[in-house]
């Protein structure tokens, strides 16, 4: 396939979703795709910062706009006008912060205000129990190292239940509780 402007092969196949007519699809060769790419390059942003400057002017005043864009977080100093061109808040106390200017905007973008979705099938290891295991695997090499066998095999051991709290199955997931009950059942009968 050639490109749409010129004799060159079309290794660039985009599709732009933009159109209300329908989708919009384009052949290009590298060069005239290089050239559609940086002269959409900054779209995603700011289609994303645009969708929200809209979102946000719906229903306010230029008053009310301007008041709330002079509102600055006190933990990291954003600005809500910062927020409005960026469409990046600045710490996680922003949340709390900007929540009543928030909501209608969350509300509207995602149908909701709490995440619904798939969580972890596993416990993410924490920091502390990750610098707990390293610990004990130093102090397992150095048993065996002293020859200290029945100690090394304690801390194995200890390690072991370490690793299978963490491989748990998230206990907001029903299937994943039932698997882990009947695996443990399992356990105990043998």
């Amino acid at each position: 396939m050639k490109c749409q402007y010129c004799e060159k092969p079309a290794t660039f196949h985009i599709t732009e979703l933009t159109e209300p007519a329908g989708p919009k699809i384009m052949h290009l060769c590298e060069e005239h795709a290089r050239g559609f790419l940086q002269k959409e390059s900054d779209s995603p942003v700011a289609s994303v910062t645009n969708a929200l400057a809209k979102q946000l002017q719906l229903g306010q005043s230029k008053k009310e706009l301007a008041e709330l864009d002079q509102k600055e977080c006190p933990v990291c100093g954003i600005s809500f006008f910062e927020f409005r061109n960026t469409g990046r808040l600045g710490c996680p106390y922003d949340y709390s912060f900007f929540e009543t200017d928030l909501i209608p905007l969350l509300t509207n973008i995602h149908d909701a205000i709490e995440h619904v979705g798939k969580r972890p099938r596993r416990l993410a290891a924490s920091a502390d129990s990750q610098a707990e295991m390293i610990q004990l695997r130093r102090e397992m090499e150095e048993a065996v190292e002293l020859e200290n066998y029945e100690r090394a095999s304690e801390i194995r051991d200890e390690l072991k239940r370490m690793e299978r709290e963490l491989s748990r199955p998230a206990a907001d997931d029903p299937a994943s509780a039932d698997e882990d009950l009947s695996s443990r059942e399992g356990e105990n009968q043998s």
